[in-house]
């Protein structure tokens, strides 16, 4: 199951009261089912070591469904496997990844879903065991300073599609900065993140990805 696009499902109820893989920095990607070279090439080469040398990263994010209605946080993540989405004030859900699993935790009616990184298009950002640049296909830009890397499965199709986009900055991992991804399920049902004031190599404690069980407390976070 895409978690990011059950997230953006159950995000147009708070973001109508209130759809993480995640549009473009700098230029306009092809749609997903278009075009382009398979892997392996310079670029993904590139783009796959940019992601290894992320130890630590916090930034800013807003994530917008596909019905353009967007809402705003801060990501941190921590390799392997570690992520968390901490909304915006007002909006009664995190999400956070511990290594193994992603978890969607709803304060307001206080429930608690979890699922696989492995099955998740998040998987290419956080699963240490996932060969990105076996299943990665570069994506044409028309700009030599953006890349655009589209990974899927084509053994497991349901499991979704994740197309990150890298803009060249000599500050960040590999000079290349994740500024953005798309995830679209199986569905064709897209989600954006788009990322800002990146902060990397910081101190990222491990309770950082812990959460409070609203099963079991009451509502907070």
């Amino acid at each position: 199951m895409n978690t990011i696009l059950n997230i953006s499902r159950k995000l147009g109820r708070p973001l109508a009261a209130l759809s993480l893989a995640l549009g473009t920095v700098g230029a306009v990607v092809a749609p997903v089912a278009a075009v382009s070279a398979q892997a392996p090439s310079s670029d993904v080469t590139r783009a796959v070591a940019a992601l290894r040398g992320i130890t630590t990263l916090r930034a800013n994010f807003v994530q917008t469904d596909r019905s353009g209605q967007s809402t705003s946080g801060v990501l941190t993540l921590k390799r392997p496997g570690k992520i968390r989405f901490q909304y915006q004030k007002g909006v009664p859900l995190l999400i956070v990844g511990d290594g193994r699993a992603l978890t969607m935790i709803d304060y307001e009616v206080r429930q608690v879903q979890r699922w696989p990184i492995s099955n998740s298009p998040l998987g290419a950002l956080l699963d240490p065991n996932k060969d990105v640049a076996k299943f990665a296909t570069l994506l044409p830009t028309g700009d030599r300073d953006v890349i655009s890397l589209q990974v899927r499965d084509p053994k497991h199709p349901e499991y979704g599609t994740i197309t990150m986009i890298f803009v060249r900055n000599g500050a960040a991992p590999g000079g290349l900065q994740l500024d953005s991804w798309v995830a679209l399920d199986s569905q064709n049902k897209r989600t954006t993140i788009r990322l800002t004031a990146h902060a990397y190599g910081i101190a990222v404690d491990d309770k950082t990805f812990k959460w409070t069980d609203p099963r079991r407390t009451a509502p907070g976070r």
